[in-house]
């Protein structure tokens, strides 16, 4: 793989804002796109030459292209949209999971192209990273051979130090202090980005998502990993080293079930899949299944456990008092009951009145691991596009 990336073009004020200048650009064509330069200058405030000149080095960085003239010829002055190029370039993505690493290739509008799920069980982290970026090259060699690679997003649970690109501690993973970006950066040779899975999805449904996600956001994700996410307007908060979001040991009412911290009654040791599949004596996937295809013993386990997520959720919804609140877990895609029994908790416990409006699944049924991992990456992209050089350049 080659290096498309060096990290930071300008770092001084007027860089920034140019850099600031050419994100509202991208992200008015993200949103919009696609549009004419004319009414990207409206959106963004921007002046007429300004937008031309951002969308020139777009364009000239392959981010955007032109799309045919519209208006007849003689009447009036055509215009010439453009649009992002979503057949250009591609974002690398990385998410490690308790058991299996996702590895996936998504493009500018964060749409999933390929996703391959790779277990890993035994694996230490040197050699779980280095089989990671084996399954890169061949996802970019066998599904993108003539797109370019903007880079590797990389998001997983725990404590993650998105500044220097560590897990600093996943206890499940028995992880601690692995220096993530710099072993992904010597094998592939790309820009890597690393972030906690939880910031990751609120990047993913600010840019790609749900629409009041941009107001504020509450992100819950709920797997053999709980833990949580927080932004507001275009800042998600990550507190030192980004230590943020860490709610697996909050309490829980009525539980009893023992936690590796010496407590009972943790959130992440009693709604974990690992516990759950511990109680039904089976694999959460078959677990899962059955409660897909309505056995009712174990629709009972995931509706009860729901509404043990719902408790964590009316307390971050209460203090945090967010726009939407978007609570990741797979049962709600294929559990009719578990979003309702979540909302009905949510609605006794908390004192917001629009609890059922509120509470709501992720965006990305099916691809939020990819999903996750690719929006470390674009975000970046999106917030200073002048931090990404490609080959051509």
């Amino acid at each position: 793989m080659t290096a498309v990336a060096d990290g930071p073009q300008r770092t001084d004020g007027r860089g920034a804002r140019r850099s600031a200048a050419a994100s509202s650009v991208l992200r008015a064509v993200l949103d919009e796109g696609p549009i004419a330069r004319s009414t990207i200058a409206r959106r963004t405030g921007l002046s007429a030459a300004a937008v031309t000149g951002h969308t020139a080095e777009l364009l000239r960085r392959g981010l955007l292209r032109e799309l045919p003239e519209t208006g007849k010829r003689g009447v009036g002055r055509p215009h010439v949209p453009v649009d992002l190029d979503t057949g250009r370039h591609v974002a690398g993505a990385l998410h490690v999971a308790v058991h299996h690493a996702t590895v996936a290739l998504l493009d500018l509008r964060g749409n999933v192209l390929v996703q391959h799920e790779e277990p890993h069980d035994g694996l230490a982290a040197e050699d779980l990273l280095a089989r990671a970026a084996e399954i890169l090259d061949d996802l970019l060699l066998g599904h993108a051979p003539d797109r370019e690679p903007l880079g590797l997003g990389v998001a997983t649970g725990g404590w993650v130090d998105r500044a220097s690109g560590t897990v600093v501690d996943h206890p499940l993973l028995g992880w601690r202090d692995v220096p993530v970006r710099d072993l992904l950066t010597a094998s592939t040779g790309l820009t890597v980005a690393v972030d906690g899975h939880a910031r990751s999805l609120v990047h993913a449904e600010r840019l790609f998502g749900h629409p009041r996600a941009r107001d504020s956001v509450v992100q819950l994700f709920t797997g053999n990993v709980v833990d949580s996410a927080f932004a507001t307007g275009a800042t998600v908060h990550h507190g030192p080293r980004s230590a943020a979001g860490a709610v697996a040991h909050l309490p829980v009412d009525d539980s009893a079930e023992p936690c590796r911290c010496g407590r009972t009654g943790c959130l992440e040791a009693t709604v974990s899949e690992a516990t759950l599949a511990r109680k039904a004596g089976l694999p959460f996937p078959e677990l899962l299944a059955l409660a897909a295809h309505g056995d009712s013993e174990a629709v009972r386990m995931f509706h009860d456990r729901a509404r043990l997520i719902g408790q964590a959720a009316a307390l971050l919804l209460d203090v945090l008092n967010p726009a939407v609140l978007v609570v990741v877990d797979r049962s709600i895609a294929v559990v009719p009951s578990c979003l309702p029994a979540i909302r009905d908790e949510v609605g006794a416990r908390s004192r917001r009145l629009d609890s059922a409006e509120t509470v709501v699944g992720t965006s990305f049924p099916g691809t939020e691991l990819a999903t996750a991992g690719g929006a470390v990456l674009l975000d970046l992209l999106y917030e200073d596009p002048s931090y990404f050089t490609n080959s051509q350049n």
